[in-house]
């Protein structure tokens, strides 16, 4: 297949069928259903990302938690291993994965990370931020943190011991700080989430 306009979009796929396609465009499969990923981020939402990146990956040199920036695929899995049996993939802005397990074959992350971090965009639109969250709800993932740049502030959403997301009470906005029990000792500025945004045109 040359082009993803040869792609039938009523059909449910798998990740064989996702790994074997070398569009330009990036994609993501939620339940075997292909999902075009909004345009190419803006520059702050780039920023944002990177800043997290950062600070996480400084935190995590010389130990077993890694992190990760996108393009990287992440596998969302239960039981089911074959590439043929796989029918979610999604590309995190960021994430923070502690199970060396999950990155056995190194090409992805085979299961839910620990974090994950999706940063807003324009192109965002609100079915796409409940699809996420109900996914990454489903699938396990410990914390699910949400960035909006606009506001300069952030929304970290935990996951209780009946398996459903939960959150602080309010979002975190310059001058807060935030710390998570996955990685102990481990904090965060928000200023720095934000530090050298582009001014806005």
């Amino acid at each position: 297949m040359q082009s993803i306009d040869d792609l039938d979009f009523s059909k449910t796929y798998t990740y064989a069928d996702y790994y074997s396609w070398r569009f330009e465009e990036r994609l993501e499969l939620i339940k075997g259903k292909i999902f075009r990923m909004s345009p190419a981020p803006n520059g702050n939402h780039q920023v944002v990302a990177g800043n997290i990146f950062v600070e996480l990956h400084n935190f995590l040199k010389n130990k077993s938690c890694r992190v990760f920036i996108a393009p990287f695929d992440v596998r969302l899995v239960r039981n089911e291993k074959s590439d043929k049996k796989v029918k979610t993939v999604v590309q995190p802005d960021v994430c923070v994965i502690c199970d060396p397990a999950k990155m056995a074959d190194t090409r992805s992350c085979l299961g839910a990370p620990d974090i994950v971090v999706e940063v807003l965009s324009p192109g965002n639109n609100k079915k796409e931020i409940k699809i996420k969250y109900d996914l990454y709800e489903e699938f396990g993932v410990k914390e699910y943190w949400v960035v909006y740049p606009n506001e300069q502030s952030l929304i970290r959403y935990i996951l209780n011991n009946e398996g459903k997301f939960v959150t602080e009470g309010r979002a975190l906005t310059v001058g807060d700080k935030i710390v998570t029990p996955v990685l102990p000792e481990f904090e965060l500025a928000i200023d720095d989430v934000f530090a050298n945004l582009l001014e806005q045109q």
